[in-house]
């Protein structure tokens, strides 16, 4: 039995006890954060480069793609060394700053999603007041409380997760540092604190969620009312890589923290953990391509001038 005070490192869940495994999972990581950085920064140069894309809706996915590179590293970096050098330590500073950046990184990219959906609804549902509603300093103020409520939770969320005693070990059963594999480890009531401010953020996330909703009903309702296939067309050309975005994040995350007992397994949280931290911020760029035309039209702009050049 140990208190918080003497761990000095916390031991995560290893994908397999066997070497070759290891190193087979190594370049399957490898593969998809290649993917991920790849993706992301073509996104953010070409939203860069381009000034028909310095729109508010590109501004936000430029954001949405910074948050996904920070997520997948701050997650795939330490499971590959570790896959590499055969070893499944983290120290306990190591897991608590992971801990403050996923919480951070995810929370900020929920409330950019949500931004996004506003974006939509506004540009499709108040176009005459589109400029007003979103000008620059509008966007930048919402991009900024985004990051700003997403730093300030993690915060607060690391904190009282790490003020607990832990006296139950220091294995987590987890690939990487979560806080329910923590609060597994406490030996103190002192946990309702955690369970309070989980409370308080379910009831903000819910009414995120039923904002987004409520945005795209009045969106598709607006669609509907286009005359023109063409105009309904491009419509739903920049709203349903959105759509497909937010469905992935949340469908991936509610699944793994709500399913029941009875079907949960160490493998299966070890997939879904896998898919709720790792693929979306390799799928979203791809989502987001391959419907948006500017984008690709963007894109293929910058691959042409680079090749030019050289």
């Amino acid at each position: 039995m140990s208190n918080s005070s003497s761990i000095t490192q916390f031991l995560l869940l290893p994908f397999t006890d066997t070497q070759e495994l290891q190193l087979l999972h190594f370049w399957l990581f490898l593969g998809i954060y290649l993917a991920a950085l790849l993706g992301n920064g073509l996104i953010i140069t070409t939203i860069a480069w381009d000034q028909h894309l310095h729109t508010p809706m590109y501004f936000f996915l430029l954001n949405l793609a910074l948050l996904d590179l920070g997520c997948i590293s701050t997650i795939v970096s330490k499971s590959m060394a570790n896959f590499l050098w055969n070893t499944r330590s983290i120290s306990f500073l190591g897991c608590a700053a992971q801990l403050f950046l996923f919480v951070f990184l995810i929370t900020a990219e929920y409330f950019m999603l949500t931004i996004m959906s506003y974006d939509r609804y506004v540009a499709i549902c108040k176009l005459l007041h589109y400029g007003t509603l979103l000008g620059s300093r509008a966007c930048v103020h919402m991009a900024a409380a985004a990051w700003a409520t997403g730093s300030l939770y993690a915060l607060l969320h690391t904190a009282n997760t790490f003020s607990l005693p832990l006296c139950k070990g220091n294995a987590l059963g987890q690939f990487f540092c979560e806080t329910p594999q923590i609060l597994k480890l406490s030996c103190s009531n002192s946990y309702l604190r955690e369970l309070g401010l989980m409370v308080a953020s379910v009831c903000l996330a819910f009414v995120c969620f039923v904002f987004i909703v409520l945005s795209y009903v009045e969106i598709f309702r607006a669609v509907l009312r286009i005359p023109s296939e063409q105009g309904q067309h491009k419509a739903f050309s920049t709203c349903l890589p959105h759509l497909a975005m937010v469905s992935l994040f949340l469908t991936t995350a509610i699944f793994n923290n709500l399913k029941p007992r009875s079907v949960s397994s160490p493998s299966l949280d070890l997939v879904l953990s896998v898919l709720y931290s790792v693929l979306p911020p390799a799928a979203n760029p791809l989502i987001y391509s391959m419907r948006n035309q500017e984008l690709k039209d963007a894109l293929r702009k910058l691959m042409t001038c680079f090749f030019l050049k050289q």
